[in-house]
C-alpha cells in the first residue's frame, strides 16, 4: 500500500492510542508488574469494501487494527493463542520472543486495543536466552488446556526445528523449555520452511487432545505439505493440499473440531491469503487434507498473515483472530483482524 493511501485510510479511520499513561493505569488494574510495552491501535473499520458485521466469502468481519510500537522487539508475530477468559494472549516472534497482552473490546464487541504487553525472552530447557539467531526462529503457538483451563503453551520453531512446551502463569509462559519429542525426519530438516503451523484438537474432536503439526516446505511424493499427528490413539503421517501459490502458515480447530488452516503467499507483489475449513471427520492419520474456502484475497487489506488463533469474545461469539508478522520491516504491518463464521 501505498504511503498516500495508508495516510488516508489512518485519518479516515482515526487513531486509538493506548498511551503510556494509560497503559500504567491498566497495568495496574491488571496486577502486572510496570515493565509493559506501549502498543498504539490503528482501528480498521472495513475490510474488502465490507462494513463490520457485515459478511465476506464465507465469514462475517467482525473489525480489527493495526498494531504499532516504539520498542524495536515488537514485530516478527508468527503465532497466536488465547490464554485466558478475559481475552489474554500470546504472541511468539520469530526473534525468539513471547509477546503477552490483553485484547480489549469495545461495547460493540469490536478489537480495540493491546494493553499490558509484556516482551520476554523465551528460554531454552535450561533457563536461558536461546542464543543464536537459528534457535530463535518460533513460528507457531498452540495452547494446551488441563481440567477445562490454560495450563502451558506449545511452541514449534523453524531452522532448529523443535517443539517445546512452556507453563502458564496467569497467562503468561514462564520458564524453561520442556521438549516435545518429533519425528527424526522432522527435526533432521533444518531450513526456514519446515514447522509453520502447531495446534492441538479440542474434546470435540474424534482426535481430542492430539497435537498437528504442518509444515510448509517439507513435500511428500505427492506434492503435498507434510504433517503429523503426535498422540497417543491418534498418531502418524498425513498431508495437506494447499491452493496454487499459497503455502500452510497456521492452523487452529474450531471448538466442533473442525480445522481451520490459514495459508499466505505473494503474487504480483502483493500478499495473498487463503482460509480453509476441514471437517473433523477427515483430520486423522493418513489423510490427504484438502477443505472449503472461508476466505481468499490479495492486497492492502492484508499482509504477511502468519497467526491464527480461535477463542470466545465478550458478546459470546466464536472469533477467528488472524496476526500479521511485519518481519520487521517498516513496509510491512502488524494486523490483528477478527471475524466469525456466517
Amino acid at each position: 500500500m501505498s504511503s498516500s493511501r495508508r495516510a488516508t485510510r489512518l485519518a479516515g479511520a482515526g487513531l486509538l492510542i493506548v498511551s503510556a499513561g494509560a497503559a500504567v493505569l491498566a497495568a495496574a488494574a491488571l496486577g502486572v508488574r510496570a515493565e509493559e510495552q506501549t502498543v498504539t491501535a490503528v482501528p480498521i473499520n472495513t475490510f474488502m469494501s465490507v462494513a463490520i458485521g457485515q459478511r465476506v466469502q464465507g465469514l462475517v468481519w467482525r473489525g480489527g487494527m493495526e498494531m504499532q510500537s516504539q520498542v524495536d522487539t515488537f514485530g516478527g508475530l508468527s503465532g497466536l493463542g488465547f490464554t485466558g477468559p478475559d481475552n489474554k494472549l500470546v504472541m511468539v516472534s520469530d526473534r525468539g520472543n513471547f509477546v503477552s497482552g490483553q485484547l480489549l473490546y469495545d461495547e460493540a464487541a469490536r478489537p480495540i486495543g493491546l494493553i499490558g504487553v509484556r516482551i520476554e525472552p523465551i528460554q531454552n530447557t535450561k533457563g536461558a536466552e536461546l542464543p543464536r539467531a537459528y534457535t530463535r526462529d518460533a513460528e507457531a503457538l498452540a495452547v494446551l488446556m488441563r481440567a477445562g483451563q490454560p495450563s502451558a503453551v506449545r511452541v514449534g520453531f523453524e531452522n532448529l526445528t523443535r517443539v517445546a512446551d512452556f507453563a502458564l502463569v496467569d497467562g503468561r509462559p514462564q520458564g524453561a523449555a520442556r521438549d516435545v519429542s518429533i519425528p527424526k525426519w522432522l527435526s533432521d530438516t533444518r531450513t526456514n520452511e519446515t514447522l509453520e503451523a502447531v495446534c492441538v484438537a479440542p474434546e470435540a474432536s474424534p482426535i481430542a487432545g492430539s497435537t498437528l503439526l504442518l509444515t510448509e516446505g517439507i513435500i511428500d511424493d505427492d506434492g503435498q505439505h507434510s504433517a503429523y499427528l503426535l498422540g497417543k490413539n491418534d498418531k502418524g503421517p498425513l498431508s495437506y493440499i494447499s491452493g496454487a501459490g499459497t503455502n500452510p502458515t497456521d492452523c487452529a480447530f474450531l471448538p466442533n473440531g473442525d480445522l481451520l488452516v490459514l495459508e499466505r503467499g505473494i503474487a504480483l507483489l502483493a500478499f495473498q491469503m487463503r482460509l480453509v475449513r476441514i471437517p473433523a471427520a477427515e483430520v486423522k492419520a493418513g489423510a490427504h487434507m484438502q477443505g472449503e474456502v472461508l476466505l481468499q484475497t490479495a492486497g492492502g487489506d492484508i499482509d504477511n498473515m502468519e497467526a491464527l488463533a480461535v477463542h470466545q469474545a465478550p458478546d459470546g461469539s466464536t472469533r477467528i483472530t488472524l496476526v500479521s508478522d511485519n518481519n520487521f520491516n517498516d513496509w510491512e504491518r502488524s494486523l490483528l483482524l477478527e471475524f466469525s463464521l456466517d
